[in-house]
């Protein structure tokens, strides 16, 4: 058995994630992962199986039904819940009026302060009281060490008063 990471993107109907599961239990695999949305009338997803190398090939099959598939084999599957990498876990909430370029200032912030993104959601709403448009991101994050999480609501701060942003640490409130 390989361990196996699965893009999948294709016109979202009922039944492709039955499809995509049989396949993976047909080979005696296991699905051990997955991050799957409705984006745009498509269905997306990413997901982590484990399954014997056949499996890539026998996934071609499902391209007849939509789905586009691209297969990466992977090393060794960590354990649920084991951090990636060593250090401080922590969780981003950002909130503020829609406009070009906030992941990419909030990513700038991150990579300089040496924070990795382990998990992001983002996405817009109307706005209840201004009209407007919000933009929301959650991330959980891995920060080696207290100096890169303060470098990262420094970093924030400066992005001016146009963003609500909590910073909250593992098994605190928040901060």
């Amino acid at each position: 058995m390989a361990s196996l990471i699965l893009t999948v993107i294709g016109p979202d109907r009922p039944g492709l994630v039955r499809a995509l599961s049989q396949a993976v239990a047909a080979r005696g695999g296991s699905w051990l992962e997955s991050r799957m949305a409705r984006l745009a009338g498509q269905f997306a997803g990413i997901v982590m199986v484990e399954a014997p190398e056949a499996l890539l090939g026998d996934l071609a099959a499902l391209e007849s039904q939509g789905l586009r598939i691209v297969g990466q084999v992977v090393g060794s599957v960590e354990p649920t819940g084991a951090p990636a990498v060593a250090g401080e876990s922590l969780t981003l909430e950002v909130v503020g009026n829609d406009r070009p370029g906030i992941v990419r200032d909030v990513a700038r912030i991150l990579a300089e302060s040496g924070v990795n993104i382990e998990e992001l959601t983002t996405g817009v709403e109307a706005g209840s009281f201004t009209g407007g448009t919000l933009f929301r991101a959650t991330a959980r994050l891995r920060a080696p060490n207290a100096a890169a999480v303060e470098a990262v609501r420094t970093g924030l701060e400066q992005l001016g008063n146009e963003l609500m942003v909590d910073i909250r640490q593992a098994g605190q409130g928040e901060g």
